[in-house]
């Protein structure tokens, strides 16, 4: 479920075209926020970001645009990795609709805690929340709906989600509500959104060609063509991303 097929980006992009446009948003505010710190990219922040006191005095899409939004470019690569990891199987699974309620609905749940539970001057951003709900639905399906994941996937879904939850108590400025309340809500919602859908399957994405006369194309060399990835580096991927998520858990501690 975890591990890319796709040729190309263009190919991902088709397939996932959620996940995609997610991920171009955070890299696009990122990018005229912070990089280029463009009038309109700080107007854009500061309309957006978290603040527990705004939301107090009646703006309360406050507690929906943090999801859009990071402090800096790790902070939008960490989340944007982590939702080209473990967004394409649930899209595809839910369909469009299901996928962006579940997601936007457990980063709602999580920074509406953060409001209820954080202090009034508290200020936050990041979709580190609605990722979060991802692994409770995953997580609901290890415990409850085991037809719809492997037994591999489900033991690097676990193993990943107590890494993370580790790394959420051992780094600094971390909003911590947002993570534990962010899982709680996609475990909520998950009965909602997983109800009559059928496991994931790379094979569901081929989209078959045909010719003018109805005839379907064939690229005979289609399996011979090189994947994004050697196989032994697809075969120890996820302890390759442990290992990553370990390094940068320690070294934001540092820097």
């Amino acid at each position: 479920m975890f591990i890319r097929n796709e040729r190309s980006i263009k190919e991902f992009m088709q397939n996932y075209p959620i996940v995609s446009t997610l991920v171009i948003i955070h890299l696009v505010l990122w990018f005229i926020i912070d990089f280029l710190g463009l009038q309109i990219g700080l107007a854009i922040r500061d309309i957006g970001i978290g603040s527990n006191f705004l939301v107090a005095q009646g703006e309360y899409w406050r507690l929906f645009t943090p999801i859009f939004l990071h402090g800096d470019l790790m902070h939008a690569l960490f989340n944007s990795f982590s939702l080209v990891l473990f967004g394409p199987a649930l899209e595809q699974m839910l369909g469009k609709p299901k996928f962006l309620f579940a997601y936007f609905g457990a980063g709602l749940i999580g920074n509406i805690a953060t409001y209820i539970f954080e202090p009034l001057l508290y200020v936050h951003l990041g979709a580190s929340g609605a990722v979060f709900g991802l692994f409770g639905i995953y997580i609901f399906m290890v415990m409850n709906r085991k037809h719809l994941i492997d037994q591999s996937s489900a033991q690097m879904i676990s193993t990943i989600l107590i890494i993370s939850l580790i790394m959420t108590f051992l780094r600094s400025n971390i909003n911590i509500y947002a993570h534990l309340f962010g899982f709680i809500g996609g475990f909520i919602i998950a009965p909602l959104v997983l109800k009559n859908v059928r496991p994931y399957s790379p094979w569901r994405n081929q989209r078959r060609r045909y010719r003018d006369d109805d005839e379907i194309q064939f690229d005979p060399n289609r399996w011979r063509k090189k994947r994004w990835l050697p196989q032994k580096v697809r075969q120890h991927l996820i302890w390759i991303i442990i290992g990553i998520l370990a390094v940068i858990g320690l070294l934001s501690r540092f820097f």
